[in-house]
């Protein structure tokens, strides 16, 4: 039978062994390399986007706050499927043209866009996560803003 002294013993070692591999597996999120099937962010406007506001529906299809990641995401690419041209920024985007706008400073930008409902579109870009601890913030941030981890 196990005496109380045994019984804290066998704890505290039971939590050290938890938080070692705790601290194992964060060191790992951390030190591995943030990799993305492509660097493009796609959006696309829908057929009938136009049509639909024009009709009195609110027609949510962008983010009010878009985030892209220098490295890992940091081209936006914008598809127009509906029937009419979309203003995006100096942009004009006529039916079925695809428009790539890439990144390469990390700043907060704002774009007039006519496929957003506020007509207002704004794009923040993240500098690189070159370090261990960027990483796993930014792994975090990631999570908490969209539910995917990365």
């Amino acid at each position: 039978m196990a005496t109380g002294t045994t019984r804290r013993r066998i704890g505290l070692r039971a939590a050290g062994i938890a938080a070692l591999l705790l601290a194992s597996a964060l060191a790992a999120v951390a030190l591995q390399p943030i990799h993305a099937p492509t660097h493009e962010q796609l959006f696309e406007i829908p057929k009938g986007t136009w049509a639909r506001r024009m009709a009195g529906a609110r027609v949510e299809i962008l983010p009010a706050e878009l985030h892209l990641t220098l490295g890992v995401r940091d081209v936006l690419v914008l598809h127009n499927l509906d029937d009419v041209p979309q203003q995006f920024g100096p942009i004009l985007l006529m039916p079925g043209q695809t428009f790539r706008m890439p990144f390469t400073m990390a700043a907060s930008y704002q774009f007039a866009c006519t496929a957003h409902l506020s007509g207002q579109m704004s794009i923040v870009v993240e500098p690189n996560p070159a370090t261990p601890w960027a990483r796993l913030a930014w792994r975090v941030s990631n999570y908490l803003r969209t539910g995917r981890w990365s």
